[in-house]
């Protein structure tokens, strides 16, 4: 029997938002509260850890094999991740309030909010495409010979003659990199929470960027760190470090965003 539905605003009310300035020591404490979630749903937390790492095998499978259609199947993991990080948020929010956490309810959240995701993922596959044309354009400016090899791109990264390539190419994908995460840092999971559009809580995400650029920054390195360090061991370390940066997402937003309920005239 799965668990009730977490209470949800009502339609009669409108909603203030309102952003919270946040500390530099804040993300260790989201990361702190993402590891409670964890110890604390541990079956929920292996499934989510389980579908990240084998997104991860298939992706590194497929860079290795056959590179080309690597951007393909990266456009693909970014449309089925965004839902399964909801799955993680729906679990933190259902402890947040008292609530037994429940896999099935986890793996269904979405439907309700299926037409603010849809709007919300479409925005940012879009933006992996641009990032990929970009990286082509900067590729074909740095090699007139063709396309690299995979083994080709490895060498052209460390090779101090094409330090120049490496920075212009880092530029390219931070700034795209910075674009994405500003979208959806704290979009997916107001979306789940309140139900709202996809261009507030872009919008929204944004403005939480901007207003506490400091911690932000610090945030998305955290967790480029945490991710590049779990993928050594064929990526065997997104088993946790997947469903830990999931329920810290949740807490990173709880902390940045306040929802207070309005009486609509």
């Amino acid at each position: 029997m799965s668990a009730p539905p977490a209470a949800q605003v009502s339609p009669a009310t409108a909603v203030a938002i309102t952003l919270h300035p946040l500390r530099l020591a804040d993300p260790f404490h989201w990361l702190r509260k993402g590891i409670q979630d964890v110890v604390a749903a541990p079956g929920i937390a292996l499934f989510y850890g389980a579908c990240f790492w084998g997104m991860a095998l298939v992706l590194g499978w497929v860079f290795r094999t056959r590179p080309e259609y690597t951007m393909s199947l990266a456009s693909g993991c970014l449309l089925l991740g965004p839902f399964l990080a909801m799955g993680l948020y729906d679990t933190s929010r259902r402890r947040e309030a008292g609530q037994s956490p429940d896999l099935g309810q986890s793996i269904t959240c979405w439907d309700s909010h299926m037409g603010s995701m849809g709007m919300l993922v479409l925005v940012l596959v879009v933006l992996e495409l641009l990032w990929g044309r970009a990286s082509l354009v900067v590729f074909a400016v740095f090699f007139n010979t063709g396309m690299p090899s995979t083994t080709g791109v490895m060498a052209a990264i460390f090779n101090p003659q094409n330090w120049g390539f490496v920075g212009v190419y880092l530029a390219v994908g931070g700034a795209f990199a910075a674009l994405v995460f500003s979208t959806s840092v704290v979009s997916i999971p107001m979306i789940l929470d309140r139900d709202t559009d996809a261009l507030t809580a872009g919008i929204t995400s944004m403005r939480v960027v901007l207003e506490n650029a400091a911690v932000m920054l610090l945030w998305g390195l955290l967790i480029t760190l945490i991710v590049a360090v779990s993928l050594w061991l064929w990526g065997a370390g997104l088993l946790l470090a997947g469903p830990v940066l999931g329920h810290a997402s949740w807490h990173a937003y709880r902390a940045a965003v306040s929802s207070v309920p309005r009486v609509a005239v």
